[in-house]
């Protein structure tokens, strides 16, 4: 739904489809705090090719070890059709590229393409190579022929090409005329500061073309003015058929075209085949793998992939939603593996909550009042509460509202104590009574804080009625202040998340009183394991 075909300008030639070229493992490395282990780098490969990606760039092989080993240990791995490709530049100036030990490295990579990025810009000739711009023109030439001769499929990078062509449209193409003369089997336009705008890609790339008819085209864009995405599927409509980024976006600076916004969007907005069939239902799961491997959070906005890119939380939207799920959804999630996600918050309607009683299986006639649930979900927002990350809370509010529910346990009275005591410190200690049944239990606890004294008082006094309590284990715990201009008087939100072996669930509470927002996320946490978790 919501997926209609762009059609390619007319003086463009058909593209029935574009090769993928990943360069998460070299380029995606590049960005802050990213850093992968070799073991990190063969998994990802895996992922990659399981997707379908065409193009794996392994890294630079003459630059560290890790790179040096990866490249050793890739053959192993039984790939269905990625090919991994070696990355290095021209040959030093003034050297021969037998010569040049960059350009060995590639070679004993042993991969079956290799990448070689040279100077485009007269900038980079002038105050970086500190050459001149024909022997920048040979060095492009000499190192192409030479991988060339060597048996690899050359890609060849033209570092710097966008903005090089604005300060000297002339040289800017002799040097692609040179890696062309070497034998170069793709051409890539590199917009590696990242600042270029759509229309002037596409004003080059149609440039190119025409002066290389037959010479594949590829784009590498970088996201520094946020238009990677924009600026390489532009430069597919005017005519590359080879188009580089990383997973997630990582990249150096503020990152690379993201592939997992560029590959849905070929397929399902331009009507392009990117993957082979079949293989585009798997994106999300890849793309919040790799995260993970990466150890990076994956954005909750993210476009196709991200946790929240489906997720409504207006009533009015929900309420549209339920009648027909193309009213605010522009394409079904479930084609690139994502789904729909109701919200419950103080915006909501009475079609969220409907929605998230179905969701959990609660039929609608069995809620006595679902207006009265929603008024309370609205005054406990406006008192510090927020839902969006708690459905646990959610989901207990409504079965508490179903005829029949019975609560595993009452509050009846607590108390915590903080104490300092010479020779042992601080420590807490917590006094809990609490009904299960007709029975009532008043037991104590110490522990570390006080939060840890009355979940250890709670647990005492529940575990012998509800014995898999014991496998319950808290998984985080965050304090946000809510009007930090009241100081200590502020109001406190705390989200909860527990868990067990197979399931995890999460509970707010907010208060003044910082005890009495932790008590009230925990019990809930302990309600909802109890009744709704399976042991």
């Amino acid at each position: 739904m919501g997926q209609g075909k762009v059609e390619r300008m007319e003086s463009d030639t058909a593209c029935p489809g574009v090769l993928l070229y990943d360069t998460t493992l070299r380029d995606g490395t590049q960005g802050d705090g990213i850093s992968l282990s070799v073991d990190d780098k063969l998994k990802i490969t895996r992922l990659l090719d399981r997707l379908g990606v065409t193009y794996v760039e392994g890294g630079w092989p003459g630059s560290n070890p890790k790179d040096v080993e990866y490249f050793c240990r890739v053959g192993d791995l039984d790939l269905e059709q990625a090919r991994v490709v070696a990355f290095g530049s021209t040959c030093r100036v003034e050297s021969r590229p037998e010569d040049d030990a960059n350009i060995q490295a590639l070679l004993e990579a042993d991969t079956p393409a290799v990448a070689v990025v040279g100077k485009s810009s007269m900038l980079h000739v002038r105050d970086v190579l500190r050459t001149t711009p024909e022997e920048n023109v040979r060095i492009v030439r000499e190192s192409v022929s030479y991988l060339k001769a060597n048996g690899r499929e050359v890609i060849y990078d033209a570092e710097h090409f966008f903005d090089g062509h604005r300060e000297d449209p002339g040289y800017a193409m002799s040097t692609l005329r040179a890696a062309v003369e070497g034998g170069a089997d793709v051409l890539v336009l590199c917009d590696t500061n990242g600042g270029s705008m759509p229309w002037e890609v596409e004003a080059c790339v149609r440039e190119v073309r025409l002066a290389f008819p037959g010479v594949p085209l590829g784009m590498h864009a970088h996201n520094d003015n946020g238009l990677a995405a924009a600026n390489s599927l532009t430069a597919v409509r005017a005519g590359a058929i080879h188009v580089q980024g990383t997973m997630n976006g990582y990249g150096e600076r503020c990152g690379n075209a993201d592939l997992s916004t560029l590959i849905p969007n070929l397929e399902l907005k331009m009507g392009i085949a990117a993957l082979p069939p079949g293989r585009l239902g798997h994106l999300t799961r890849v793309a919040r793998t790799v995260a993970s491997i990466a150890n990076q959070p994956l954005g909750r906005s993210a476009p196709y992939v991200g946790r929240s890119a489906f997720a409504h939380k207006g009533g009015i939207h929900v309420a549209a939603m339920r009648r027909n799920l193309q009213s605010y959804q522009h394409v079904d999630p479930a084609l690139v593996g994502n789904r729909p996600r109701v919200i419950v918050s103080e915006l909501s309607g009475r079609g969220n909550l409907l929605s998230k009683a179905e969701e959990i299986g609660i039929p609608a006639h069995e809620i006595d009042d679902l207006p009265q649930v929603l008024q309370t979900i609205k005054e406990l927002e406006y008192q510090g509460c927020t839902f969006e990350g708690a459905d646990a809370s959610v989901e207990l509010l409504l079965h508490r509202s179903r005829a029949g529910y019975s609560a595993p346990f009452e509050m009846l009275d607590f108390m915590v104590v903080v104490e300092h005591r010479e020779g042992r410190g601080i420590f807490a200690e917590a006094t809990i009574k609490v009904r299960v049944g007709e029975r009532v239990f008043h037991t104590a606890a110490e522990g570390n804080g006080p939060v840890n004294a009355l979940d250890a008082a709670l647990r005492k006094a529940l575990t012998p009625e509800y014995p898999h309590l014991s496998r319950f284990n808290l998984g985080d715990y965050k304090v946000h202040i809510l009007d930090g201009d009241q100081g200590t008087a502020a109001t406190t939100r705390v989200l909860l998340d527990m868990q067990n072996a197979t399931h995890r669930w999460s509970t707010v509470g907010a208060s003044a009183n910082i005890i009495e927002a932790s008590w009230t996320a925990l019990a809930d946490a302990v309600e909802y394991g109890l009744t709704l978790v399976k042991p």
